[in-house]
C-alpha cells in the first residue's frame, strides 16, 4: 500500500476516456509476451482477447457447487479445510451478522481509528465466505442446504446494501466534499472495493445459479453493484493513483487490477457485454503490465516480505487467472522478474515464522497465508526451492487454506489437487542473498538451516514504499529468531499515511539500528540514500559496506561496514566517520551533551548488562548473543514498553534500545557473538 492521502485527482475533476493508442498502452514486459503469444499487435489485442477468453461460466479455475465430484460430501475439495470452515459457519448462526456503523466510519476523522470499521467489515465478509462453503457442501441436503443458501443471500444483500465498499481511510469524501461519511454517488475504487467485488464474484461463481433459482434477481443485483462501484469508476477515471501512470507503481496496482479482472471475467456475462468484457480485461492487463515492468530483475519488494503477499503475489494470481481464462495461451510464467519474485519469500526467511522485515512489514506475520498461490507459481516457474518453501507450510492434518486469506484464495487452495496432496517439505535457507535493487544482503552461517547467526543489512533510500528511515540498518538473528531487530509498524491509523507519519516512533531512524549523528536523525525522501555500496560474498565472509551520510542532513562522512565472519561465528559492525564542522565546534566548546553522536541498536528479548557488553536472550529460547564494544564508551539502555497489539504480537511486552555514546570518537567496532551456554563451548 501507499499513502492514501495522495490518491491523485478526485470527484469533480474532469474524467476522460483513457488514451488507448497502442503506444500508450501495451509497451511493457507483460504485454510483449502476451502479444507474441496471441500473435497480434497492440491494436488487435482486445479483439484477440474476445476470441481467446473462455465463456464467463468457464473462465474461473474453480467449479460451481453443482460439480459434486469437487463439492459433494466425498468430493475432492480438501475435507479438512471444509470441515474446519463448516464448524465456524455453524458457530456463526448463534450471533447476528456484523454491522459496520456510521459512527465507526466517522471515528477515522475523530481519533484516527480505522480498525473499528475495518474489523467488522472483514468479519462480515469472512462469515459470508463460510456460509458459501456450507451451502456448496450441503447442496444436496434439502432444508439444510436451503438454510445455508438463505444465509448466503443475507450476506450478499448486506454487502450490496453497504453504502461504500471503500475502506474509510482511503475515501476522498472528506477531502473533496467535507463529508465524514462516504458519498454513495461518487464511489471510490480502492482495495476494499476490489475485495468486495471479488468476494461477490466468487460467490456468484460457486452458487450463482442456485441462488438465482431460489431468489430470482439476486444475480442482477450483484452485477449492478459491480458496475456502479467498480467497472464504471475503473473505466471512466484514469487518475486513480494506484494505476501507476505517474511512474509510482506499488502493491495496490496488481491487487485492485486483479480483482477488477476477476469480476469482469465472470460478471460481464450479458448478451451484449462481450466487447466490454474484453476491453476491461485488456485494461486490467495493461495496468498489471506497469507493475510487472517495474518489478526489479531480482524480484525484490521494497515493502518487504509481509507485503509480497498483497503485491507480487496478487500479480501472480491475476496472471494465473488470465492463463486459465485463455486456455494457457497467455502465459506470463517465463518473465524473468516474475520468476525471481517467486523466490523472494524464501530468500527473506530467517527461520520458523520469522522473516526479514523492511519498511512497514512485520518480522513475524501470521503463518495463515495463501501458500498454495506461491506453490502454484513456483511449479509454473520450475523453482524447486520456492515450491519447497511453500510446501513446508503444508502440514499434514491441517487445512489447505482458510477464509482468513480471502474467499477466492480459500476456494483456490482447497480445490488445487497439487496443493491439497503436497507433501511437507523443508525450507531451503539459501546461505547468501544479495538483492541489488533494494541493496539488501542476507547471509547466514550455513546454507540449508536457520541455526546459528544470520545477518541482514540494508542500503537503499528513504523514499521507498511504506518507508521507514532506515538506511544502513541491520538485523541479526540467532537460530532464526531476530535479536537485533527492526520493530516494524504499529496498528494502522489515520496518522500512518498522513503528514505526521514520521512522528510515529517506529518510522524514525532513532529507533532503527543506525547512528544518530550529532543529534541528527535520518530524513525521509528518495534523495536521502546510501552511496558507495559494496557487497562482498565469500565462503568465510559476507559483508556490506556503504556510506551513510547521504541519509542525513548536514553531516560529515560516515562509513559503515557490517560483516558476517563465518569461521569466527560473529557479526562485526564497523563505523568510521568524520565529525562535521558543527560537531567539532561543539566538542571544542565542551558542550557535547546537547548534540550527542550515538550508535544505536534495538534489541528483542531479555537484556543483561555487563561492563562493555550486553547479553541478549532472544525470544523463543534461541541461543543468547553477546554484543560487545570498546571499553570507555558510555552505554545506556532505553526500554520501550509495547502497548500496541500489532507490535506486542511480534515482540512481546517490550523492546530495548542500546545507545552507545561515541560523541568524542571517530570510529567504533561492535561485535555480536553467540554466547556460550556450555563451558566446553567457550574453549
Amino acid at each position: 500500500m501507499t499513502t492514501p492521502t495522495v490518491p491523485g485527482s478526485t470527484a469533480g475533476a474532469c474524467h476522460t476516456t483513457p488514451d488507448r493508442s497502442p503506444e500508450a498502452t501495451f509497451h511493457g514486459a507483460l504485454s510483449a509476451v502476451y502479444l507474441a503469444h496471441a500473435g497480434v499487435d497492440a491494436a488487435g489485442f482486445e479483439a484477440a482477447l474476445a476470441t481467446l477468453l473462455a465463456s464467463p461460466d468457464h473462465a474461473l479455475p474453480v467449479p460451481a457447487s453443482d460439480d459434486r465430484d469437487v463439492w459433494g460430501p466425498h468430493g475432492s475439495a480438501d475435507p479438512i479445510a471444509v470441515r474446519d470452515v463448516l464448524a465456524r459457519a455453524a458457530a456463526d448462526r448463534s450471533t447476528p451478522w456484523p454491522v459496520p456503523l456510521a459512527t465507526a466510519v466517522a471515528r477515522l476523522h475523530d481519533d484516527g481509528d480505522r480498525e473499528g470499521w475495518e474489523s467488522i467489515v472483514f468479519e462480515r465478509q469472512r462469515r459470508l465466505a463460510r456460509a458459501a462453503i456450507a451451502a456448496a457442501h450441503h447442496a444436496d441436503d434439502g432444508e439444510t442446504g436451503a438454510g445455508w443458501l438463505a444465509d448466503v443471500l443475507d450476506g450478499v444483500w448486506l454487502i450490496c446494501e453497504q453504502s461504500s465498499w471503500c475502506w474509510p481511510a482511503h475515501d476522498d469524501a472528506f477531502r473533496e466534499r467535507g463529508s465524514v461519511l462516504p458519498t454513495v454517488t461518487a464511489p471510490y475504487l480502492d482495495l476494499g472495493a476490489g475485495e468486495a467485488v471479488a468476494l461477490l464474484t466468487w460467490v456468484d461463481q460457486l452458487l450463482g445459479e442456485r441462488l438465482e433459482a431460489r431468489y430470482p434477481g439476486i444475480r442482477s443485483r450483484i452485477r449492478h453493484e459491480a458496475r456502479v462501484r467498480v467497472f464504471e469508476p475503473f473505466t471512466r477515471r484514469r487518475d486513480w493513483h494506484w494505476l501507476g501512470l505517474d511512474g509510482d507503481v506499488h502493491n495496490w496496482n496488481p491487487w485492485i487490477h486483479g480483482n477488477v479482472l476477476l469480476a469482469a471475467l465472470r460478471l460481464l456475462d450479458g448478451p451484449d457485454e462481450a466487447g466490454e468484457r474484453a476491453a476491461i480485461v485488456a485494461l486490467a492487463i495493461e495496468g498489471i503490465d506497469r507493475y510487472v515492468s517495474v518489478l526489479p530483475a531480482d524480484g525484490a519488494i521494497d515493502e518487504g516480505y509481509a507485503y509480497w503477499w498483497n503485491g507480487a503475489c496478487r500479480a501472480l494470481e491475476a496472471l494465473d487467472l488470465v492463463r486459465h481464462a485463455t486456455g494457457g495461451v497467455l502465459d506470463a510464467s517465463g518473465i524473468p522478474a516474475l520468476r525471481e519474485t517467486v523466490a523472494f519469500p524464501h530468500r527473506m526467511h530467517l527461520g520458523g515464522d520469522w522473516y526479514l522485515n523492511l519498511a512497514d512489514g512485520q518480522a513475524r506475520v501470521t503463518a495463515v497465508q495463501p501458500w498454495h498461490a506461491l506453490h502454484r507459481a513456483a511449479l509454473s516457474a520450475q523453482d524447486p526451492d520456492a515450491a519447497a518453501h511453500a510446501a513446508s507450510h503444508r502440514i499434514a492434518g491441517t487445512p489447505a487454506a482458510t477464509e482468513h486469506e480471502g474467499f477466492g484464495r480459500l476456494l483456490r487452495g482447497i480445490t488445487d489437487p497439487a496443493w491439497v496432496d503436497a507433501a511437507e517439505a523443508t525450507s531451503p535457507f539459501p546461505r547468501d542473498v544479495w538483492l541489488p535493487s533494494t541493496e539488501v544482503l542476507l547471509a547466514r552461517e550455513h546454507g540449508g538451516t536457520g541455526r546459528g547467526l544470520t545477518l541482514a543489512v540494508k542500503g537503499g533510500h528513504n523514499g521507498e514504499h511504506h518507508n521507514h528511515n532506515d538506511v544502513g540498518s541491520f538485523v541479526v538473528a540467532s537460530d532464526g529468531v531476530p535479536v537485533i531487530v527492526d520493530a516494524g509498524r504499529p496498528t494502522y491509523t489515520r496518522q500512518t499515511f498522513g503528514p505526521d507519519r514520521y512522528d510515529i516512533w517506529t518510522m524514525q531512524s532513532g529507533w532503527h539500528n543506525v547512528p544518530v549523528i550529532g543529534g541528527v536523525e535520518q530524513s525521509p525522501g528518495v534523495g536521502f540514500a546510501a552511496s558507495d555500496v559494496e557487497v562482498s560474498l565469500g565462503d568465510d565472509v559476507a559483508a556490506l559496506a556503504l556510506e551513510l551520510s547521504g541519509a542525513y542532513r548536514a553531516t560529515g562522512p560516515w562509513q559503515r561496514s557490517v560483516r558476517l565472519d563465518r569461521p569466527m561465528r560473529r557479526v562485526v559492525i564497523e563505523d568510521a566517520w568524520q565529525p562535521s564542522i558543527a560537531d567539532r565546534a561543539t566538542h571544542d566548546e565542551g558542550d557535547s551533551a546537547e548534540t550527542p553522536t550515538q550508535v544505536r541498536m534495538l534489541l528483542a528479548g531479555e537484556v543483561r548488562r555487563d561492563a562493555a557488553s550486553v547479553v541478549v536472550t532472544p525470544l523463543e529460547g534461541a541461543a543468547p548473543v553477546r554484543i560487545s564494544w570498546p571499553e570507555g564508551i558510555a552505554a545506556g539502555l532505553v526500554v520501550r514498553e509495547l502497548d500496541d497489539p500489532v507490535l506486542s504480537s511480534v515482540w512481546g511486552t517490550r523492546l530495548t534500545r542500546l545507545d552507545l555514546d561515541v560523541t568524542t570518537r571517530d570510529s567504533v567496532t561492535v561485535t555480536v557473538e553467540l554466547e556460550p551456554t556450555n563451558p566446553e563451548d567457550a574453549r
